[in-house]
């Protein structure tokens, strides 16, 4: 069945926002307009209220660091290897976290789980939809979207203090990621030789198999860093091996923002609403957001969930809105922009017509602390409804 919005104000995204309609037919977005009409189709009045594309969160944990179960129940770090590129997050994520049907009272209809930080390499990371279902693989858009990596001090403390192995230092942690991609590299050239030989290649590396996903430019390196310096390491293997990157948090990245802009750098910023919690936080700041949008860095938000719960997602945005970001810089940070870095933006992160319907309809703005989502739709289904 058709479902046709009514009287609500749009706010497209790639576009300016207006009172009109929205008809959502077979999943997708059929049109787009004012006064529009179909026969047969539900209507639901969306009088006095705001209408939003789903929120995406490029970087997340939800499903892996389940809400409400304990620790013994935390899935999102490997911590036995420092390489440990062959483990992905699909069969680690749970369907049945509590915090899903709270992410999307916030509005929030897909994100980019990855792997914890704790690695140098961590794991493959992939996108999921919030639909309404309990089998995983319905969920995934796409996996492996992406291969976690890690520098600064998580690996550091991970290994350098509790196994008393390499990597102990940042310069151990650069040279176990240097070291991995030299594998690859000779692993790609082993199936050359022997697929120029005629013969079939049988000696599979399931470690190395992602690696090669990364340099063949399929999927791209999501790398965690906080400190400028860390930043700069995770740009050089990029540069050296050629593949492709995104810097997770990049706390300091608006220290080096003309680096990122000049060296075409995708950024997902955050999270930046708490409680320095480490050194490599000191520096954290909401001038961050607004001087990457200045700059014309490719940006968007994360909440880092479950660190900041992703329901909250619009507190975080709207707290930047003190320190001069653009309003509709901020909304573009949630929804186009993290499409742009997922490449998943033929589909969502806009209300366009021949995109996926996922829709949240907001009893006010977003950043009206008071207000709250009344419905979503994920490809025309609805999947939450505060009543």
């Amino acid at each position: 069945m058709s479902i046709l919005l009514k009287n609500g104000t749009i706010y497209p995204i790639t576009s300016k926002p207006f009172a009109g309609d929205i008809l959502v037919s077979k999943g997708k977005i059929e049109s787009i307009g004012v006064d529009l009409k179909c026969e047969g189709a539900e209507v639901i009045d969306a009088s006095g209220k705001y209408i939003f594309p789903g929120f995406i969160d490029a970087h997340s944990h939800i499903g892996l660091f389940e809400e409400g179960v304990g620790g013994y129940y935390q899935d999102g770090n490997e911590m036995t290897d420092p390489l440990t590129p062959d483990v992905s997050v699909v069969d680690a994520f749970s369907p049945q976290d509590a915090a899903i049907k709270r992410a999307l009272s916030g509005g929030v209809t897909t994100v980019m789980v990855v792997p914890g930080s704790a690695n140098p390499i961590g794991g493959q990371g992939a996108i999921f939809k919030f639909k309404n279902t309990m089998i995983v693989d319905d969920m995934v858009v796409r996996a492996p979207a992406g291969l976690k990596m890690a520098t600064g001090e998580n690996p550091k403390r991970v290994y350098g203090e509790g196994f008393k192995k390499t990597p102990g230092t940042r310069l151990g942690t650069a040279a176990v990621i240097r070291g991995y991609f030299q594998k690859v590299q000779g692993y790609m050239e082993k199936k050359t030789i022997v697929a120029r030989d005629g013969k079939s290649f049988t000696e599979i590396d399931p470690k190395l198999e992602i690696g090669e996903k990364v340099l063949r430019k399929e999927i791209p390196a999501r790398i965690h860093a906080h400190r400028l310096d860390d930043i700069l390491t995770a740009v050089r293997p990029s540069k050296e091996f050629d593949f492709k990157l995104v810097i997770e948090h990049a706390t300091e990245g608006y220290k080096i923002v003309d680096y990122l802009k000049e060296n075409n750098v995708p950024v997902v910023i955050g999270p930046i609403f708490g409680f320095r919690t480490k050194l490599e936080l000191k520096d954290m700041t909401y001038d961050s957001p607004r001087i990457m949008n200045e700059k014309g860095v490719l940006a968007a938000f994360m909440c880092d969930h479950p660190v900041i719960p992703l329901e909250s997602t619009n507190i975080q945005l709207g707290v930047a809105l003190r320190y001069g970001s653009k309003e509709e810089d901020l909304l573009k940070m949630v929804t186009i922009n993290p499409a742009k870095i997922l490449e998943i933006d033929d589909r969502v992160g806009s209300l366009e017509v021949g995109k996926d319907a996922d829709i949240a309809v907001w009893s006010g703005h977003p950043f009206q602390f008071s207000s709250r989502v009344e419905m979503v739709f994920i490809e025309g289904e609805e999947v939450y409804n505060s009543k």
